[in-house]
């Protein structure tokens, strides 16, 4: 345990500044690569014309629904698609609920992956989708960065060139990396269909092969966490080793805890990107720590007999290998599994769920994690200006009236989005019939922890679930996509706004008032509001559900 913390650790901040000083460089570079002017002419994009906060967010959504389209074609045409490996086209909803999961960059799956997709599905689909929902949110990031470091500006960027480049000189050769050490640690990477072998105890069972570890590469680097296999991390072929284990968790953290100095070096003061990042690890370890505790105790029979909770774990990585991967998955946006958290203890089953609940913001998904801190880092400015009397100031930038109402309708969506959706599917007479009868395995009150969790997994842009819920039914197929869509474009919608506020903004100087916001004070403010927020929205429902369990 010590010796896989110290690994992840040293490779972090060995990463950290070289890596955050890349991506800043690519957003504020004005040279453009060869490779990116072609692309640009092929779209009819002008590199130089920066957008207003309306354009940009035109940009994005123009594309996402365009992406939203083609990967909903594409599934429901798979019989006609080469490598279709003789599998149907998955039905409407399951589709609809598909193409807006990898599109959102959730990669929730009601499927089990090597029973229901082909190969060309999975690459031409799911794995473009895997580095374009990531670019995208990364580019939504830097356009915030951008207001507070812009001075009268009308504009925020280009968001066609930051997708660009986010894509061509950050993701794709990080990806090509990976999968090259990924294959060569014994993730398979072919496109052969499925193979008979004889089991041990003289069975036949159908083995599937695929292009694995290229998508596996990006679906870590990318906080995706869309598996191949039904399994995810915990299946042999995606994940065959101790060492691959903690590869995909820093792989997972790399660019999330990163871009903390990429915030430092845009606005000019290196000091509050480590704030940030200070803020983050605190959040991280805490939530890993007690994820841990919960698993060694192992509260009941069973589990104080085994010396543990092993149930749902695999074994080649035990129960620190499996709830660190469980934290950062679920801190980060990521949603890929190497154990059952269904099978996590219930108290240790309500720490993932917290994590998301929290925003996923320690240190987040690439790019949703730092603009999600920076809202919370506003709203605990606004909270520290009223505590001595002022006008609330950040970098420079006043935060007023328009800036604390945008900041303060981020933070109502998800909550609003999960707790409704958890309502309707018990509320509404024959919905809830259905969910009782053919999605809930589990009666009771670890049931509504399932639901519960695939709605928060759901508007949080995570994918991760408690396994025993059932979810390719019309009802969650089609609630769980609108929260995955309004989950991911309602939070833009605020952040973009914010940013064209802020970037429209003069500097302010800083005063002998000014609240120091790079200080140990501040973030321990900052760390506070974002545990605070979570524990009034969230707490009550905790209550019913694996709290109840828990304390019982």
């Amino acid at each position: 345990m010590v010796l896989t913390s110290l690994t992840l650790v040293a490779a972090l901040a060995l990463v950290h500044r070289p890596l955050g000083d890349y991506i800043a460089r690519i957003y504020t570079g004005e040279r453009d690569l060869a490779l990116e002017r072609g692309v640009y002419r092929l779209i009819g994009v002008d590199p130089r014309g920066a957008q207003t906060w309306q354009a940009y967010l035109r940009s994005v959504l123009l594309f996402s629904v365009v992406g939203v389209v083609f990967v909903y074609a594409i599934m429901r045409l798979q019989p006609l698609l080469p490598f279709s490996l003789g599998l149907t086209a998955p039905g409407e909803a399951l589709s609809f609920n598909t193409a807006v999961s990898f599109v959102t960059n959730t990669n929730w799956q009601s499927y089990s992956g090597e029973t229901t997709l082909g190969y060309t599905v999975q690459f031409l689909a799911l794995t473009v989708q895997n580095f374009v929902s990531a670019a995208v949110g990364i580019a939504i990031a830097i356009a915030l960065v951008r207001g507070f470091a812009y001075r009268r500006s009308g504009v925020i960027g280009n968001f066609w060139v930051d997708l660009v480049r986010g894509t061509f000189r950050l993701l794709l050769p990080f990806a090509v990396v990976v999968a090259v050490v990924l294959v060569a640690g014994g993730v398979i990477q072919n496109l052969n269909g499925f193979t008979d072998a004889t089991t041990l105890a003289g069975a036949t069972q159908s083995l599937p092969g695929g292009p694995v570890a290229s998508q596996e590469a990006i679906k870590m680097i990318g906080t995706n966490g869309g598996g191949f296999f039904n399994t995810n991390s915990a299946h042999p072929f995606e994940n065959p080793a101790p060492w691959t284990n903690l590869l995909s968790i820093f792989l997972m953290l790399a660019i999330p805890f990163s871009l903390p100095r990429t915030f430092g070096r845009i606005v000019g003061d290196t000091r509050q990107g480590y704030t940030i990042l200070a803020v983050m690890s605190v959040i991280f370890v805490a939530s890993t720590a007690l994820l841990t505790w919960a698993e060694l105790a192992g509260v009941g029979t069973a589990p104080q007999l085994a010396g543990a909770s092993i149930e749902g774990k695999e074994v080649r990585f035990g129960i620190f290998g499996s709830t660190l991967f469980g934290s950062t998955s679920t801190l980060t946006s990521t949603g890929a599994v190497n154990s059952m958290h269904d099978s996590y203890t219930a108290l240790g089953g309500m720490m993932p769920m917290i994590n998301m609940m929290l925003g996923e913001v320690a240190p987040g998904g690439v790019g949703s994690g730092l603009y999600g801190m920076l809202i919370l880092a506003i709203i605990a400015v606004f909270v520290g200006g009223l505590l001595i009397g002022r006008t609330p100031e950040y970098l420079g930038k006043k935060i007023g009236p328009r800036e604390i109402k945008l900041a303060s309708l981020y933070i109502l969506v998800t909550p609003t989005l999960v707790l409704a959706g958890t309502a309707l599917s018990f509320a509404l007479p024959g919905i809830r019939e259905d969910v009782e009868s053919t999605s809930i395995w589990n009666p009771g009150v670890h049931g509504l922890s399932e639901v519960l969790y695939a709605f928060t997994s759901a508007a949080n842009n995570n994918g991760s679930a408690f396994a025993g819920l059932t979810a390719n039914t019309a009802w969650l197929n089609t609630a769980l996509g609108v929260a995955m869509l309004l989950g991911r474009f309602l939070p833009i919608v605020f952040v973009l706004a914010l940013a064209g506020s802020l970037a429209a903004q003069d500097g302010v100087p800083a005063t002998s008032g000014t609240l120091p916001t790079h200080r140990p004070q501040f973030a321990g403010l900052l760390a506070g509001v974002a545990v605070i927020v979570t524990a009034l929205t969230y707490f009550p429902v905790l209550t019913l559900g694996p709290l109840a369990e828990g304390l019982v």
